[in-house]
Order: C-alpha cells, then sequence, then structure tokens
C-alpha cells in the first residue's frame, strides 16, 4: 500500500474549532439509563465539560448551541434537568383519533414493553434537537414522534421499497429535498439534514392540504394519490377527511400508529410501559473538522467506539469524512470536548484514503495496480461486484499517498458516482422479422437469450403471439444460431435429378433458414429476416 501522507504543517489551526449543540436529550439528573448496545463512554458526574487543563478555559467559550447561535451551553440552567416528555406534551395540537386502528397500534406497543424501551431510549438521543426544530417552526409535537412510527429511530434504517433513515426518505424525493446521495454520503441518514428535510416536507404537505392528519397521509403514500383520493371523494360528494378517504391499509393504520404513540407519552402507565427520562438539553454537539479524517481516527479522538461514532453520523459511506462535504460531526456533549481538545493536539497523519477519478474504462485489477492496493480491497472499499469494469469518470477511493497536498474537493465531494459496466463482449442490436413459426421462446432460443428479456425489449408480454414479419429487437453478443436445413427426401420420380450431383452441392450452399446478415450502410436489409446494428 502506498505510504500514507503525512500533513507538514502544524494543526495549529483546529484551537479553533467551533463546537456548536445540536440535537437529543443527555443525561440529567435523574440519569438516562442507556440502552444496552449503547458503548459511549460513561458521562461525568459533574455538568462543566471534562477537557485537558491547557485548553479547558477556551474549550469552555467554544460551546454554543446552534439553535441558538450565541447563547453560551448552560447545564446548570433552571429549565435543562426539567422533563423533556413533558415539553413535548405541552405542544400536542392535533385532534385525536378513537377508533380501531388506535386500539390495535396501542395494544402492539403494550405487548412490547422491551421494543418500546429500546425504541425510546434510541429516540431519546436526538429528540431533544427535532422538539427544538418543531417548535422553531410553530409545528404540532406529535410531529416530534414521527420517526418512532418510521424507523423506531433506527438511523440506517431501510424499508423493503429504498426508502433510508428514521424519517424515512425516498431516493427521488430526499433529492427533492437537498439530501445529498453519493458514493461518500446519503444525507437522507443525516441526523441534522433529514429532520431539517423531513420537516420542510411535512410543512409543504400541509400547506397543500390544510390538514395534518392529509398531511401525515401524504408523506406515507405519497401526496399525489391524497390529492386523488379527496378529488374522488368530492366529486362523490363525500367527506375529505382523513378517516373518509379510501387509502391501502398501511396508509389508513399510519396516523393510528402515531396517535397511539401520543397516547402512550401522554400516560405510558395506562399501558403498563415506562418511558426513560430525558433532560430538556442537547444530548449531542456538532464539531467543526476542517480537514479530511478517517472515521476511525475520529473516534479515537472523541474516546468513543467506532459503533458509537456512527450512531451519531450514520450518513458516512465510506471509511473518511470529507471535510468539503461534511464540515462537521456529531458527537455526545462530553466526547466533544476531548475531540475539540484532542484534534487540536493531533499531529499525525488525518486520512489514509481520498478520491481518485478514473482516466479511462479499466478492470477492477487494473485500478488496484495503478493505485498501489490489493485488488479484494479495491473491491471491497469500492462496493465493485464481480465480471464488472469501472467506466472512465468514476470515483474510486484509494490510499492517499504523500505526494497528495490537497483534501478531497467540495465538486467532488458532492458529485463523486461509480459507474459500471458488464466486463463482457459489447452487445448489437439485431432486429429479426417474424416467421410464420416464430414464437418469442424460438427467437429466444436462436439468439441465446432470455424469452423474459425479449419480451422486456419489446414491451411484450411472454406469451405475446407474434404477427408474420413483425419487427422482434433482440440485444447479444452472440450471432443467432441458425436453423438446420431441412434433409432432401427424394420420391421415385425424382431420383433422376439426385444424381445431378453439381446443382444438388450448389442448393446445399444457400440453406433456406434465416441468416444473421448485416445491414449495409445504405440501409439495405438483406435478403433474410435479421438485421443487426450497433447497440445504442
Amino acid at each position: 500500500m502506498t505510504p500514507l501522507f503525512r500533513l507538514a504543517p502544524a494543526l495549529a489551526a483546529f484551537a479553533s474549532v467551533l463546537l456548536t449543540a445540536c440535537a437529543s436529550a443527555p443525561p440529567a439528573a435523574p440519569p438516562m439509563a442507556p440502552p444496552a448496545t449503547q458503548e459511549a463512554a460513561p458521562v461525568a458526574a459533574s455538568p462543566a465539560v471534562q477537557v485537558a487543563a491547557a485548553p479547558r478555559a477556551l474549550g469552555a467559550e467554544l460551546l454554543e448551541d446552534n439553535l441558538r447561535p450565541g447563547e453560551k451551553i448552560e447545564l446548570d440552567g433552571p429549565d435543562v434537568n426539567a422533563d423533556l416528555w413533558a415539553r413535548v406534551r405541552r405542544g400536542f395540537q392535533l385532534q385525536d383519533l378513537d377508533d380501531d386502528w388506535v386500539r390495535k397500534a396501542e395494544a402492539w406497543y403494550s405487548a412490547r414493553p422491551d421494543y418500546v424501551e429500546r425504541m425510546t431510549t434510541r429516540g431519546s438521543r436526538y429528540l431533544f434537537h427535532i422538539v427544538e426544530e418543531v417548535e422553531k417552526r410553530g409545528m404540532p409535537a406529535e410531529l416530534a414522534l414521527l420517526p418512532f412510527v418510521e424507523s423506531a429511530f433506527v438511523t440506517h434504517a431501510v424499508s423493503s421499497a429504498k426508502a433510508t433513515g428514521m424519517w424515512q426518505f425516498m431516493p427521488a424525493t430526499g433529492r427533492d429535498f437537498d439530501l445529498k446521495q453519493n458514493i461518500f454520503r446519503d444525507d437522507r441518514r443525516d441526523v441534522l439534514a433529514s429532520t431539517r428535510a423531513a420537516l420542510d416536507y411535512l410543512g409543504r404537505l400541509y400547506k397543500q392540504f390544510g390538514d395534518w392528519h392529509l398531511a401525515l397521509a401524504a408523506y406515507n403514500w405519497g401526496q399525489g394519490n391524497v390529492q386523488k383520493a379527496v378529488a374522488r371523494n368530492q366529486r362523490l360528494g363525500l367527506p375529505t377527511d382523513y378517516a373518509s378517504l379510501k387509502m391501502p391499509d398501511e396508509t389508513r393504520y399510519y396516523v393510528p400508529k402515531l396517535q397511539a404513540v401520543k397516547n402512550i407519552v401522554l400516560a405510558p402507565e395506562r399501558f403498563a410501559l415506562g418511558l426513560p427520562p430525558v433532560a430538556n438539553h442537547p444530548y449531542f454537539l456538532s464539531v467543526r473538522i476542517e480537514r479530511d479524517i478517517d472515521v476511525s481516527l475520529a473516534a479515537e479522538l472523541a474516546g468513543i467506539s467506532l459503533e458509537t461514532f456512527q450512531q451519531f453520523n450514520p450518513q458516512m459511506n465510506k471509511p473518511v469524512i470529507l471535510a468539503a462535504a461534511t464540515p462537521q460531526v456529531l458527537l455526545p456533549f462530553e466526547q466533544a470536548s476531548a475531540f475539540a481538545d484532542n484534534l487540536a493536539r493531533h499531529s499525525g497523519p488525518m486520512a489514509s484514503w481520498t478520491a481518485w477519478v478514473v482516466p479511462k474504462t479499466m478492470s477492477p485489477a487494473e485500478a488496484a495496480r495503478q493505485s498501489g492496493m490489493p485488488e479484494s480491497l479495491l473491491r471491497d472499499i469500492n462496493k465493485i461486484p464481480p465480471k464488472m469494469l469501472v467506466k472512465a469518470g468514476s470515483t474510486l477511493l484509494v490510499p492517499r499517498g504523500e505526494h497528495v497536498q490537497d483534501d478531497v474537493s467540495e465538486r467532488l465531494a458532492d458529485t463523486a458516482s461509480l459507474n459500471l459496466a458488464p466486463d463482457a463482449p459489447p452487445l448489437r442490436r439485431f432486429t429479426h422479422k417474424a416467421a410464420k413459426a416464430d414464437t418469442l421462446a424460438s427467437i429466444a432460443a436462436r439468439y441465446q437469450v432470455k424469452v423474459e428479456q425479449l419480451a422486456q425489449w419489446n414491451k411484450l408480454t411472454v406469451g405475446s403471439r407474434l404477427k408474420t414479419g413483425q419487427a422482434v429487437t433482440v440485444y447479444t453478443a452472440a450471432p443467432p444460431v441458425l436453423a438446420k436445413a431441412p434433409a432432401a427426401t427424394a420420391s421415385p420420380a425424382s431420383k433422376p435429378a439426385v444424381k445431378a450431383k453439381a446443382p444438388t452441392r450448389t442448393a446445399a450452399a444457400k440453406p433456406t433458414a434465416p441468416t444473421a446478415t448485416v445491414a449495409k450502410a445504405r440501409g439495405g436489409k438483406g435478403r433474410s429476416n435479421v438485421v443487426a446494428s450497433a447497440a445504442p
């Protein structure tokens, strides 16, 4: 592997690392029970920030709540030890639902106290930040509970439909709300960015429908579908509220599940459930970074496990954080202060990885040779499957050599993509003129392709019947398998003709079966029922 780049200048600039607070509820008095899987370092009894003696005063001055710029974080203020759940309850605004769907959801949660405990403990890390954002926008506090329904606050959750993150954004909707998705990061998993986007989206839906229940239904089902359901009821002279619309069971159950969570927050004892205590101050801080840094090094400097670091920064797709696109990381309050101090003191290499734009289409083996790394590692870290080529212009993550002085640019960090092509002969496009007895299955066999592919290329079903002379498009690297000419059966009357050997050989040289004749440049189709052209 190419030796890692060692930074020449001292990292004194990191003494000015900005710490800004931005999220959910931290341990307080009484301390919140940590999740069973959490490996974060224990929080000190004193609320004061514990850092090395020299920069301690500086670190305290730099602690700032980015939701209230200019205001210093006070962990001994009059409100910080208040119960965040009580604050949430005071913000409830939505009209209550009370039907069998709500009862069903309440029963489901009541029967799973361990699940509810894990879910609420996870949520307590992020809830303060979400409540702050909801209140800033004047929205109902029920919206802060929506990730309980969407993902149970699992930040890396992925649905069968490819919705991702604790707010479960689909790829296209995420792009609509400026959630970057590339080989380096997926902002649908970013705690801050996805919360901003989700509330922006819900606000837009409420403006469109004028009803929070319909806005929530549209968040789940799609605004177009809800609009059609509303229009249908209007045509029929029916009510257009949530309960009156015709919708899939998943959406019908969606708002009642949120109502059930609300009811549990209002009175957990009614359901024999408990809520972890959540204090009314940030659980994590935002720490500014100015250079690319390995994820493992960032976790080490913060004094936390890699798993814990990823709980707060789940958007990272690669083992390196690119400062140009991700200028901040989230860390628990105490660890954020330690990270800032250790980052300022760190004198070794920061990033052992960088981005390389492939100059031409090449095999992974050639890319590995040029970047100085084993092919197996290059395939693994860049998620390149077997039998694929890396196309020109693709971005690969490769070891950062000593000669590399610059970090990855903002343009590349935001637009990097990996484009692959099959490592196989190029496909050619054939146009087959169907003969009288041809079927999709017989044509697929002749060209050695799957009948399902053939049907898809021609927008047909597998059982579609073909008309004589119908043009059928085929993509294949192999030439068509030609049908054998039928053997001549001589009758007694034709025996004299068989003795004429020369004409017989001439006839055999010109089989009547279709042949794959390539169309000439002037557009001629030849004499066969197959025309080949270059792949599009």
